[in-house]
């Protein structure tokens, strides 16, 4: 759920005299390969007689009755959330719990065809939360979730440690846990990261978070290793040329881990593929480091329909006439709910999407008619530009996740190598006419259909 919706619910759930609260939601689902995700997107908070407060809370069924209601006529799925303002991390459930959750599963999986799903705030701000599966008729079983994820200007994590056990922390890892503390450490480890792209950036961030002690990364891009990438590729060596990227960089991450266990899936696809979309809503985090539109057009989705936030960058360079070095500038931002999206942040021409999705991008006649300075056609760099790059969105992810002193929002940030300056970080939100701010938390309900086949996939 969002920042901004956590805390109506907490401020309702919390009550000063310690008692506890319930109120409804209304979710939406996001399927990835592997997950399911209930996305909450709207609160249906209790009118006047709709609940009683005792110590511990309970509804009328005039709530619950217009709590379906609501859900079926938006084709919503229903939650339940209630508080346990005594309780401290992840909690179980009492045996009222789940009498209220398990004997209403079945009226509101008949109205909305969707599982009902259960949410404990407790008293620290920790969440918990399951889901009410339809085993068989009138037979509803419980299917713990491994984490409830509260995204906004902070990444906030609550996690199952039975069904996502903490890391061991062991003496590889003792400088970087120095730094931020076995906490911090353990939750930022758990964090399932997609590494979209990999290329020189990409390549540089899966060395980072592989050495920090990240326990779970996706690796996603399509394309082979070919000679020109070896000025630029931390991981490939001239014996790699012709090899899928993704499967070097796997095997090059796996022998530096210092996570154990630590577990990497290799997807050999783009992102604006069905399969590389659906492994990408797997993830809790993703990092950008593809450089056209298409792909940069469907993270830009990802991270608002679904609520994954996305660290981007982008390296600019340009020569003058004379073929010298006239500008070189590096950029890092997050994608997140309440910041500036990729398109209004003019990381991608949204004009240039379609064009892409008609193949135009890999016939080398269009290519050739653009002007030399089109973006399309300066694509120039150098590792050192993609190592500064690279740590920028890094950095961007730590601050998104550890929040270190309140500070979690580190803004837009642009460097220029020519000259040594680095921009003062931008801030704000979307323009008012951007669509992205309205698909917020709807995920598979969106109503865009962005996905499609690779040009070249589909002439194979």
């Amino acid at each position: 759920m969002t920042e901004e919706l956590a805390g109506v619910a907490r401020a309702h759930l919390l009550r000063s005299d310690g008692q506890e609260d319930l109120c409804f939601a209304l979710w939406r689902p996001s399927l990835g390969r592997s997950r399911a995700t209930a996305l909450i997107h709207r609160l249906v908070l209790p009118r006047e007689g709709e609940r009683r407060v005792h110590g511990n809370a309970s509804f009328e069924s005039a709530f619950l009755e217009r709590a379906v209601t609501e859900a079926a006529a938006e084709g919503a799925g229903l939650a339940l959330m209630h508080s346990h303002p005594d309780g401290r991390g992840w909690q179980g459930m009492s045996l009222d719990d789940v009498c209220a959750e398990q004997g209403n599963a079945g009226a509101v999986f008949g109205a909305t065809r969707k599982p009902f799903v259960g949410l404990t705030l407790a008293g620290d701000g920790g969440w918990s939360g399951r889901f009410w599966v339809r085993r068989e008729p009138r037979t509803y079983a419980r299917q713990n979730c491994a984490s409830v994820r509260i995204v906004g200007n902070r990444l906030k994590v609550s996690y199952m440690d039975e069904l996502a056990p903490p890391p061991i922390a062991n003496a590889e890892q003792i400088r970087t846990i120095s730094a931020w503390g076995e906490e911090a450490q353990r939750d930022i480890a758990r964090l399932r990261v997609g590494l979209i792209g990999a290329g020189s950036v990409g390549g540089l961030v899966g060395d980072s978070l592989s050495r920090m002690g990240f326990e779970d990364l996706m690796l996603m891009d399509f394309d082979f290793i070919e000679i020109h990438n070896l000025d630029r590729l931390s991981y490939a060596t001239r014996d790699d040329i012709g090899r899928l990227k993704v499967e070097v960089q796997e095997a090059h991450l796996r022998a530096r881990a210092t996570a154990d266990p630590f577990r990497t899936e290799a997807i050999p696809a783009a992102v604006f593929e069905d399969e590389g979309f659906r492994a990408a809503l797997d993830c809790d985090v993703l990092f950008a480091c593809v450089d056209r539109p298409w792909g940069r057009y469907i993270l830009n989705l990802i991270a608002y329909a679904h609520l994954i936030p996305v660290i981007d960058g982008g390296i600019a360079v340009r020569s003058n006439r004379l073929g010298k070095l006239a500008a070189a500038d590096w950029k890092a931002h997050t994608a997140t709910v309440g910041r500036p999206c990729l398109q209004c942040l003019r990381q991608y021409d949204p004009g240039l999407v379609q064009v892409e999705r008609e193949g135009l991008l890999d016939d080398p006649a269009y290519i050739s008619g653009l002007p030399k300075d089109h973006p399309l056609k300066t694509r120039e760099n150098v590792f050192p530009f993609s190592m500064s790059c690279a740590s920028m969105q890094v950095l961007q992810m730590l601050a998104l996740t550890l929040d270190p002193l309140g500070q979690s929002n580190p803004g837009a940030q642009l460097y220029h190598f020519v000259g040594n300056v680095t921009e003062p970080p931008s801030y704000g939100g979307c323009h008012s006419e951007c669509q992205f701010p309205g698909i917020v938390a709807l995920g598979d309900d969106c109503g865009i259909l962005a996905t499609g086949v690779r040009r070249a996939a589909a002439i194979s």
